[in-house]
């Protein structure tokens, strides 16, 4: 220590620090570098981790509800806002949508009057889709297809989804609508959907179309075609041809059935929001459409079909033993039909 003192003065010395070590100013900058660089790094993970979350949130877009204030209130049971599954109805999705089903019974003008309907631009009426068996099983099986027709799920060439003003399809008596009608009734009245009951008045030409198209299914007159409906007088012609032979045994007792079931079906539906149509009265009268559009509240429009009448004039040029039939039915309830021209 001698080399490091000096003397100044008599009382006083100054002593000299020691020299700083260059290794340990190393050692110091490098143990601040790390601490800093980890910091760092830590941070960086930290935000990484927030982005990846970020990606996984379920983010909920709250959509504002559709509303139509002008709307009578009376009315609103019998609207609603659908939202499909399998397209989205863009600028439609707040046009307010009707449910409708037309029941029926087989040959009775269910297929003309749908395409009447059809030819609204504003309806899709999507024909008789409990004709397959497996859509009428059981009640949960009715209730479900119910629910994809009217959310505009289910596809037919008749389908019009995105901006559908009413949407519906035609049903069959006999195509499990009678043997489910408590919960088909519930439904209806719970969701709103308006009923048209078409019905043909005179049951004699029915039976002659049931028959005559029955036997086509097998005969195939038109070209080795079955075809239920037709767009040409020719092809009208070529199937009245066939006249079919009724069974005058029964042929009270089948008349009687099909007006039980008609009315069967008018008291199990009474409570529904409905109106009754007879096939008769639109060919006379096809102003008639015009309450059906206001029934549906559907912008009025002429409705036009290409489809054409098979069995056009008196019933005697179409049934085959029209003799027996004369005298079976002369003098009862029903002789009326045999005059009758529709």
């Amino acid at each position: 220590m001698a080399e490091d003192i000096c003397f100044f003065a008599k009382d006083s010395i100054i002593i000299k620090p020691p020299k700083k070590s260059p290794a340990l100013l190393r050692m110091v900058v490098v143990a601040f570098t790390l601490i800093f660089g980890i910091y760092i790094c830590s941070i960086c993970l930290k935000q990484t981790s927030l982005e990846n979350t970020s990606k996984y949130l379920n983010i909920e877009v709250i959509e504002k509800p559709c509303h139509n204030y002008d709307m009578d209130q009376s009315q609103i049971l019998y609207v609603h806002y659908p939202k499909p599954k399998t397209f989205c109805r863009a600028e439609c999705s707040c046009n307010p949508v009707r449910r409708f089903a037309i029941l029926s019974m087989q040959r009775s003008g269910s297929g003309w009057f749908e395409t009447l309907l059809n030819s609204h631009m504003n309806v899709s009426s999507n024909g008789e889709i409990f004709s397959v068996k497996y859509r009428r099983e059981n009640a949960s099986s009715i209730l479900r297809t119910l629910d994809t027709v009217y959310n505009l799920d289910f596809f037919t060439s008749a389908s019009k989804n995105h901006c559908s003003a009413a949407v519906g399809f035609k049903w069959m008596l006999n195509q499990g609508l009678i043997e489910h009608h408590k919960e088909i009734v519930e439904y209806f009245n719970r969701k709103g959907v308006s009923v048209i009951f078409l019905f043909r008045k005179n049951l004699l030409r029915r039976m002659v179309s049931v028959l005559s198209n029955s036997h086509d299914r097998y005969a195939k007159l038109l070209n080795g075609t079955h075809k239920s409906h037709v767009h040409s007088h020719e092809e009208a012609g070529t199937l009245a041809k066939y006249k079919p032979e009724i069974n005058t045994t029964l042929l009270i007792t089948d008349l009687k059935r099909m007006e039980v079931s008609a009315t069967e079906a008018l008291d199990y539906f009474n409570s529904t929001r409905h109106m009754i149509l007879y096939y008769e009265d639109i060919v006379r009268n096809q102003a008639k459409l015009v309450d059906v559009l206001e029934f549906l509240r559907l912008p009025n429009m002429d409705l036009s079909s290409r489809q054409v009448k098979i069995h056009n004039g008196p019933l005697w040029k179409h049934i085959k033993n029209w003799d027996d039939v004369n005298k079976t039915l002369s003098g009862t309830a029903y002789e009326k039909f045999l005059r009758a021209d529709y």
